[in-house]
């Protein structure tokens, strides 16, 4: 068989996956936040890329001319330094020295600290002499002045716990140690990782990082640096004097407080029932958090990326929230007026290049909105009747469904819902929230919704007498009398991820509230 040299053609179809397609593809899993992070990314590398105002209409996105509102810009500077130099003369601004209303403006390059002397009968008339001359006061500032600028910065716990650091160790060494420990605690004040690989990393022995963290454990809040719950409470029943043989037993066998067993508990600290029930409130009474006492991380709350509203004809109206929807615009003018000027071919490849990544980040943000209400819209005429009705109605949804409903792939779905919230009638959801798996029908009924046999399973709970706990078996009974086919398994999977206890510590804990109302 000889072997020679050809050419062929072939034909084939493949994906290819360009920066840009990339690009649209991650701003479809962001969340509103991480969006909006990205965006100012954006605009801080992209000169031909500006910010647009919120009452801009949309059609002005990509005509948009930065230069010109630049020159126009110092006009309206001035007739603003006229309106307020007119407002000075009918009294609303003050003049420290003279009283006559005129705005001076000198030259500030004199600290505030440097204008203030610490002597007494200081003056206003003593800024001029130190330099500080075009100093006002508006009349009614409080109206326009941003009181947050003058509160008090919050200490932290970093910051308690450094300044008794100083003030416990004179060793440079301790100190480093201290510092380390320090930033291996949480904001609950507990210790977060192992001691040895901190001895290594600072290249000493195991015993004084254990010395250390000894000494520390006495610091304020107590029950700092503990490395669990136990030795938290420990920590605090020693700084009482109250952590005798008994209480030590008591901290040893938390799970069994936790459990309400009572009986276990007498046996293993062998106290009687009153002195048991004062060490279990004198527990009560002890911090499991100290850290938290200086504050935490602020919550940031979650804004709606789709509000629902029903109206009065019994359907919903679906809208994006445009408040979570970045607005950018493309400077054409701008680019016009640069790429005249550039001289150089590199210079004019790069304003190309910022041109194109600039119209597609517009053209990938519109596309981004127009598939979250595409797929936001599917998923409520889907569930309207969880929306009018409650969760009990809830159906059994996948990707798949609302994927072939409006011609997309089921990746695409998914990167749609992960991170999205709504904002409904019924309260706020993640768009995952509307996605469940189904359990069969006793008969030949529709599907049931796992989220609505889970509701079902506790309002069961909640409606139980004492003298009638029900027992996951019992569950099982009541359910499949309602038409839905479940194992026990599933039902105590359902409990569990409810976080109900089971039905003996539930009767256990009925039998201690009725004896404690009696």
């Amino acid at each position: 068989m000889a072997i020679n040299p050809k050419l062929e053609l072939r034909q084939a179809h493949s994906l290819v996956m360009t920066p840009q397609l990339q690009q649209a593809i991650k701003l479809l899993q962001l969340s509103n936040l991480e969006l909006i992070s990205f965006v100012e990314t954006e605009l801080e590398r992209n000169p031909l890329l500006e910010r647009a105002d919120a009452d801009e209409p949309n059609g002005m996105a990509s005509d948009s001319s930065a230069a010109p509102l630049k020159e126009e810009q110092p006009d309206k500077d001035r007739a603003a330094s006229e309106g307020e130099t007119e407002a000075g003369d009918d009294g609303e601004w003050v003049d420290l020295e003279s009283g006559n209303g005129v705005s001076q403006t000198d030259d500030l390059d004199v600290e505030p600290q440097d204008v203030f002397p610490d002597a007494d009968g200081f003056t206003p008339g003593a800024l001029k002499d130190s330099g500080w001359s075009g100093l006002t006061l508006r009349a009614g500032a409080d109206e326009g002045s941003n009181l947050e600028a003058y509160v008090a910065e919050t200490r932290t716990l970093r910051d308690h716990l450094s300044d008794q650091l100083v003030l416990a160790f004179a060793d440079p060494a301790r100190r480093l140690i201290g510092h380390h420990l320090i930033d291996m605690t949480d904001e609950a004040g507990y210790l977060q990782g192992e001691l040895e690989p901190l001895a290594e990393l600072l290249g000493a022995e195991l015993s004084p990082v254990e010395e250390t963290l000894q000494v520390m454990q006495g610091f304020e809040p107590c029950g700092v640096f503990a490395r669990n719950l136990r030795e938290c409470l420990t920590l605090q029943l020693k700084e009482q004097d109250r952590c005798d043989p008994a209480m030590a037993a008591l901290i040893d066998n938390l799970h069994l407080l936790a459990a309400h067993d009572r009986v276990a508990l007498k046996r293993a600290a062998r106290v009687s029932d009153e002195d048991l029930s004062d060490m279990i409130a004198e527990v009560k009474r002890l911090n499991p958090k100290p850290g938290l006492k200086y504050g935490s991380a602020p919550t940031q709350p979650i804004v709606p990326d789709v509000l629902v509203r029903s109206l009065p004809d019994g359907s919903f109206h679906v809208e994006l929230n445009s408040d979570t929807l970045p607005r950018v615009l493309v400077n054409q003018s701008y680019y016009a007026t640069v790429y005249k000027s550039a001289t150089g071919k590199q210079d004019k490849s790069y304003l190309t290049e910022c041109l194109q990544t600039a119209n597609w980040l517009v053209k990938s943000l519109d596309q981004r909105a127009r598939t979250i209400l595409k797929v936001a819209q599917e998923i409520v005429r889907q569930q309207d009747a969880f929306l009018a009705y409650g969760v009990r109605h809830l159906r059994p949804l996948n990707l798949k469904t609302v994927a072939d409903a409006i011609s997309m792939h089921e990746s695409t779905v998914s990167r749609v819902t992960a991170n999205k919230y709504m904002a409904t009638n019924r309260g706020l959801f993640e768009l995952k929230y509307f996605f469940t798996s189904s359990i069969p029908a006793t008969l030949d009924g529709d599907a049931h919704s796992s989220e609505a046999v889970r509701d079902r399973i506790r309002e069961m709970i909640e409606a139980e007498p004492v003298g009638g706990v029900l027992s996951d078996d019992k569950i099982v009974e009541r359910l499949k009398g309602d038409g839905v086919d479940i194992a026990r398994r599933t039902v105590a999977k359902y409990r569990e991820a409810l976080r109900i206890p089971s039905s003996v510590q539930r009767r256990r804990l009925k039998r201690m509230a009725q004896g404690a109302s009696a």
